[in-house]
């Protein structure tokens, strides 16, 4: 944990997105940098309410917050809050199935990745810091389709079928809480790269002023098109934000360069190094993605930062 520090809770970070939006990449990423012994991570998705065959019975999706127990995860983030243990309900992703619950113990961060993770006010004051999951929809496709076929037992025409039926519940339930978020992170593919899925790809980071993010003005030029840039821009709600755009090929030396003004303004976790930006590739084959990286270690900043008190709520 950082030294000094100043709470006496656990940090909570909320990481909401689309089926396989990447949420869990970036949690395994965030809980290496802070320590595997001093995180937990709980996915939200774990308190859907009926099994996969319940639901084709009775047309309610896995995104609807009344397939969903969302008033028990309201409960069991304000006791994870308060440092009470919780007896987790456990969802089987692989079978589609409901399974015995299991307790949790906090630790000095929680993590909490899923669908709905900010459905309702109760939850929301509950996190420290909120982030959002939105990578190019024809990116989230090829993800979903190659998870799904490989880990879960569906066909591609399976995958795009369940892709169609729940796009108006991703309308409806999903995408509207991306409002909420501090962070809005996007990953995209490089122009005329249409079948890059991994280490090259590109990332667009939306930083709302509901949390201080740290000066980046010593290695960045705003507009300068040489692998990052930053720049003032307006959300689709027009308010303002800071975008902050790093490409997939940016050079080694620029990206370290990143990586190390991002460690230098958390001297106190300067024990947490370690490989950041790693993922396993379609071939199950670990890779590294600088954007990714910069991702991790950005929101790992606002952790931190959190634990000494910065962000007291």
């Amino acid at each position: 944990m950082p030294m000094n520090r100043s709470i006496n809770r656990p940090v909570i970070l909320g990481i909401v997105g689309d089926s396989a939006a990447g949420k869990t990449t970036l949690t395994a990423g965030i809980a290496t940098i802070l320590g595997s012994d001093r995180v937990v991570t709980i996915c939200t998705d774990d308190y859907h309410r009926f099994t996969r065959e319940e639901r084709r019975i009775n047309g309610i999706s896995a995104l609807d917050p009344r397939g969903n127990y969302t008033e028990i995860l309201e409960q069991h983030i304000r006791l994870l809050r308060d440092g009470q243990p919780i007896l987790k309900p456990h969802y089987n992703h692989d079978h589609g199935t409901l399974e015995r619950p299991e307790l949790v113990e906090p630790r000095e961060y929680i993590i909490l990745e899923g669908l709905l993770g900010y459905s309702t006010r109760a939850m929301r004051d509950c996190y420290d810091v909120k982030v959002f999951l939105e990578p190019e929809e024809a990116l989230r496709i090829a993800w979903k389709v190659q998870r799904d076929c490989s880990k879960r037992g569906y066909k591609p025409d399976e995958v795009m079928k369940s892709l169609e039926k729940r796009k108006s519940a991703s309308v409806n339930f999903i995408q509207p809480q991306r409002t909420f978020a501090d962070m809005v992170v996007r990953f995209y593919r490089p122009e005329g790269r249409p079948d890059e899925t991994g280490g090259q790809l590109n990332t667009r980071l939306t930083l709302r002023p509901t949390l201080p993010h740290p000066d980046l003005t010593p290695i960045l030029d705003a507009g300068a098109h040489n692998g990052l840039r930053l720049d003032l821009s307006r959300d689709v709600d027009s308010k303002p934000v800071d975008v902050l755009e790093m490409m997939g090929d940016i050079d080694d030396r620029r990206a370290k360069a990143m990586e190390e003004l991002l460690w230098s303004l958390i001297p106190e976790a300067s024990h947490m190094r370690t490989n950041v930006g790693q993922f396993t590739d379609d071939n199950d084959k670990l890779k590294m993605s600088h954007p990714l990286a910069l991702s991790q270690l950005l929101i790992t900043y606002h952790l931190v930062k959190a634990a000494l008190g910065h962000y007291a709520i």
